[in-house]
């Protein structure tokens, strides 16, 4: 048996990434080798980034906090124009979303250098043919890879800078008094979700309902762009409100939103998995609209850990108020992780509940 290798923890697109990367940059004399590296990818890609190129490695993780240790000869970024600025190659997986391939093609060809090369792979099934065209917009020379393990990597060359404004993007929307600001990678984007939208339309009544302190705790846990977090901020000026997500892409246009809305200095964003770091029984009310889909898959018990998370976090007689797909049928699964739970609205679309944690 060989000796383990950094690389057997890479994903089959991360690993073809790298030697896509490896290989394209052997080609033009080993370029990167005397520039800085920018990854999109987790620390293990990173970590074997370093040790092929032993360049400066920045790294960009969606789902790892900024904060967090990372590899050796390696340096956490978010994904703005420091993890980028000057790097002549980067290197990782791509998003799932056009606006996500979008906003990293921009930011690269604004700010990395002109000689700069792009690797970027992913799953076969989670490609788009639109990927190549964003790509386009912001780079002359695009082609794909080979096919490897049902993976493969678009490669992108020669920048040239579109003129579409950076992301966050902001606009108007749902009828809401403040605009929705969005990274690429965010679902919904600009748009007011149709779930947030079910739960915002019960939210003034059941906050009402709830009894709440002067100074009650709010917590909008898995936040996306933040709407229910400002919304809340605007309409409970006593209350202390947190806005957390696994995502980083969330969780920046998160405290974006509020910022724009005017609320900056009472949302608190946290980046953080399930609402980690929150103490346990300290909370007056969670608010939840959760995940059901990883990429095209939907997953019956995905939203558990949060609902796991909510029970942890909320005092004895605090309040869950979660909106879901209807024909997800969560009510059961409340009972058990939270407390009591009724319905509060349903539509053949949408289930708006309340639970009160034990």
């Amino acid at each position: 048996m060989g000796a383990w290798s950094v690389t057997d923890a890479l994903s089959p697109a991360a690993r073809l990434a790298l030697d896509e990367a490896l290989e394209r940059d052997m080609a033009r004399g080993g370029f990167a080798r005397n520039g800085a590296v920018a990854v999109i990818g987790d620390g293990a890609l990173a970590a074997a980034v370093h040790g092929r190129f032993a360049a400066s490695v920045r790294v960009f993780d969606e789902h790892t906090p900024v904060h967090t240790i990372a590899p050796d000869g390696c340096a956490r970024h978010g994904l703005d124009a420091e993890l980028v600025s000057g790097v002549t190659l980067v290197v990782g997986e791509l998003p799932r979303t056009l606006a996500g391939v979008d906003e990293i093609a921009g930011l690269v060809a604004r700010f990395a250098d002109p000689d700069v090369l792009v690797v970027l792979a992913a799953r076969e099934k989670d490609l788009e043919r639109g990927m190549n065209d964003q790509l386009r917009d912001s780079f002359a020379e695009v082609s794909a890879s080979r096919g490897r393990h049902k993976a493969r990597a678009l490669i992108a060359s020669s920048p040239r800078p579109a003129p579409s404004p950076p992301y966050p993007r902001s606009e108007l929307a749902g009828g809401l008094e403040f605009p929705i600001a969005a990274h690429g990678a965010v679902f919904a984007g600009t748009r007011l979700d149709i779930g947030t939208r079910a739960l915002l339309d019960v939210l003034p009544a059941q906050l009402d309902a709830a009894a709440l302190a002067a100074h009650p705790t709010v917590v909008d846990l898995g936040c996306g762009t933040g709407v229910l977090a400002v919304w809340t901020a605007r309409h409970l000026p006593g209350a202390r409100v947190i806005a957390t997500d696994r995502s980083w892409s969330a969780v920046s246009s998160a405290s974006r939103t509020a910022q724009l809305a005017g609320v900056a200095d009472r949302v608190d964003t946290v980046h953080a998995d399930a609402g980690e770091g929150i103490p346990d029984r300290s909370v007056d009310v969670v608010l939840l609209n959760p995940p059901f889909h990883d990429g095209r898959a939907v997953i019956d018990d995905m939203a558990h850990p949060l609902f796991r998370a909510a029970g942890r976090m909320l005092r004895p007689g605090g309040t869950l108020l979660t909106v879901y797909n209807s024909h997800l049928k969560h009510r059961g699964a409340l009972e058990r992780i939270v407390g009591p739970t009724s319905q509060v609205s349903r539509t053949p679309k949408f289930t708006v509940t309340r639970s009160i944690a034990r």
